[in-house]
């Protein structure tokens, strides 16, 4: 298990997903340096929230980690903060994590998500005593389901750019990891939601739309399905491989193993907010989405023992009360 005594460097251990995980890794004693570029990538017309919520991030964690602002893309600097931080293990969540935004400016995703991770790994390899690198990839990487629920070994053919790059980092991570005598670990989620997101996914969109009396539009009647996964459950499982230092050289599939259906979200959250309609549409580029569904966790179940606690009605429902009790102190 992890010693207490151990450095971990987190890229992007400011965003949505890094801080729930920052704020576990901190309980657990250890000596964390955080390496982020303070960026939302979505316009602040559409989000007006990302001050307010890296705030909020930043207080539990004050005086607990350390914090380089920095660009993944800037070598200099990446290498400047790694080289000082002489870290143990390496967790790797900074990239552009808007799928959409992605396909829309395709050098951006690819110099963060794939060049960014070149970076990184480029200058990893020359510290003395890295144990593991963990690389926080995306279930994206499978594009259309082929069967339910995807396991590890299904074929990987993204749809998209950022299942693309998510894929070439995987890669990248790997082959260095063989060549220059390390440990890695890719983990690949899967619509994660809850407090603190402000990238536009769909469960704070329903949310947000219902709270302010707006339809929830759901596009081909909602038959879309997705694992949804909550974040607190995805930050311990991150942590539980991190720590595991018997599991090397894995990919772990990490959600809440079930596949529901965007109807049914709208549902669960209906019942928050009686109000609330629901409108089907149809939408032309639904068909350019990748069919996906339940995924399979039974590996993560064995080897990390990882076991989600949040269906989705119960994270919809605490994740609704977040959202409630940080409007009123604003």
């Amino acid at each position: 298990m992890t010693d207490k005594k151990e450095t971990i460097f987190v890229t992007g251990g400011l965003g949505f997903i890094g801080f729930h995980f920052c704020k576990r890794l901190a309980e657990a004693g250890n000596r964390i340096v955080v390496y982020d570029l303070f960026k939302s990538f979505v316009s602040p017309v559409i989000s007006k929230r990302y001050s307010h919520y890296l705030e909020y991030r930043l207080k539990p964690l004050k005086g607990k980690i350390e914090v380089i602002e920095g660009d993944i893309r800037d070598n200099f600097r990446l290498n400047d903060a790694v080289s000082k931080a002489k870290p143990d293990k390496i967790v790797h969540f900074a990239g552009l994590p808007i799928a959409d935004i992605s396909n829309q400016f395709p050098e951006e995703a690819i110099s963060i998500n794939f060049q960014g991770t070149a970076n990184l790994l480029n200058v990893a390899i020359h510290l003395k005593k890295l144990k593991k690198f963990v690389n926080i990839s995306s279930s994206m990487v499978y594009g259309d389901f082929q069967y339910r629920p995807a396991d590890e070994n299904h074929p990987t053919k993204p749809k998209g750019i950022y299942g693309l790059t998510k894929l070439g980092a995987e890669h990248l991570t790997r082959i260095y990891a063989e060549r220059y005598g390390f440990n890695y670990i890719a983990i690949r989620p899967s619509a994660v939601y809850g407090p603190t997101d402000k990238n536009q996914r769909v469960v704070q969109l329903f949310i947000e739309r219902a709270m302010m009396g707006k339809p929830l539009i759901l596009h081909d009647g909602g038959k879309a399905k997705l694992d949804f996964t909550y974040v607190e459950d995805l930050a311990d499982g991150i942590l539980l491989a991190l720590k595991n230092n018997r599991v090397k050289n894995e990919t772990f599939n990490m959600t809440c193993g079930q596949g529901r259906s965007l109807k049914t979200l709208a549902n669960i959250i209906k019942k928050h907010f009686p109000q609330t309609k629901i409108v089907t549409k149809t939408l032309a580029q639904a068909k350019r989405r990748p069919k996906r569904g339940a995924m399979d966790i039974s590996k993560a179940r064995k080897m990390l023992r990882y076991h989600p606690q949040y269906p989705l009605e119960k994270g919809v429902a605490k994740y609704i009360n977040f959202i409630k009790t940080i409007n009123s102190t604003k």
